[in-house]
């Protein structure tokens, strides 16, 4: 079989040499044992290049100047940049956003790990217990949203039907200022209790038996075992669950668009729903990208900051 191989490349190589350089290019091409390779991923790297990194590259250059889709943008150099220090919503915005971040993050972490101890027991049924917490993840964003709008309705709401069972009088969640961001932290945490326990349960299972057992030689109680084995070996979990959901947190759109449409009284304008506004309601797309690019910043940032203190808290074995 190797015979017949070499004789074809032999015959191939004097075909291309006898047709012309292009001939002989595309024979050494074509004969290249990655050549296969780059044809499978040319799809992912055309699409990356035209659908990801080309619009980004594009919004960069964007940013620095002024327009609509019809006209020809007109270079203004740092204009928009300094235009959003003077803009009250861009500040209300970012202010929003960190308050929306604050609640969910710790929150979502804390509560889904109290969800994975409680997954990791051997009961009976318990796949099904962890099937029906995993379903609001796969559940669309806006029809969780939906949902949730019935549920914090004022009048006819099932959440404050219970209230009123119990007498206590609920708010109009939506409605008010200060109780609109609430209402979205608390959906927000929800619907992500699901993903974060899976990823702690993944963790919890890959911690070895024989650290417990050693532990309950030496005497330790339950707390003890948490304290010193279980959230030491899920550092490394809890540190990658806090840099994704710090970026997720910071782009939050779906719930703030369609619950809220980030009123009432802008108290749940996030930044990612104001680039929105700009870009396609107001065709601002100049200034919009300047926004987006600061909110790029902030997260590249924070993922930094955390990386670089991450030797403090987080234990690799």
């Amino acid at each position: 079989m190797s015979t017949v191989k070499s004789t074809m490349k032999v015959a191939g190589s004097t075909w291309a040499a006898q047709s012309g350089p292009l001939s002989a290019w595309w024979f050494r091409l074509s004969n290249n044992e990655h050549f296969v390779g780059y044809i499978f991923i040319a799809p992912l790297l055309v699409g990356l290049l035209v659908f990801t990194y080309g619009p980004v590259l594009a919004a960069f250059g964007l940013s620095f100047t002024k327009g609509d889709y019809i006209s020809t943008p007109k270079w203004i150099g740092l204009d928009n940049y300094r235009a959003l220090l003077q803009d009250e919503l861009f500040w209300k915005s970012l202010w929003n956003t960190v308050y929306y971040v604050v609640g969910v993050v710790p929150l979502g972490i804390v509560l889904s790990l109290l969800l994975a101890l409680a997954m990791n027991q051997k009961l009976r049924g318990i796949v099904f217990y962890r099937s029906i917490f995993f379903l609001p993840t796969i559940t669309s964003s806006v029809a969780i949203s939906l949902m949730w709008l019935w549920i914090y309705n004022p009048e006819f709401g099932v959440l404050n039907f219970l209230l009123r069972l119990v007498g206590v009088k609920g708010p109009a969640w939506l409605s008010t200022p200060e109780w609109a961001m609430p209402a979205v932290i608390i959906m927000a945490v929800w619907r992500g209790l699901g993903y974060n326990m899976l990823i702690f349960l993944a963790g919890l299972q890959g911690i070895p038996e024989v650290y417990y057992e050693a532990a309950e030689i030496d005497g330790a109680g339950g707390w003890a075992k948490f304290r010193y084995i279980t959230v030491p070996l899920l550092s490394p979990t809890t540190f990658m669950l806090l840099i994704l959901g710090l970026i997720g947190a910071f782009q939050v759109f779906e719930y703030t668009y369609v619950m809220t449409g980030g009123g009432p009284l802008y108290s749940t304008l996030t930044m990612v729903l104001y680039v929105y506004t700009n870009a396609f309601r107001f065709f601002e797309m100049g200034y919009a990208s300047a926004l987006a690019y600061v909110l790029f910043f902030i997260l590249l940032g924070l993922t930094l900051v955390q990386f670089k203190y991450q030797d403090r808290w987080v234990h690799y074995e």
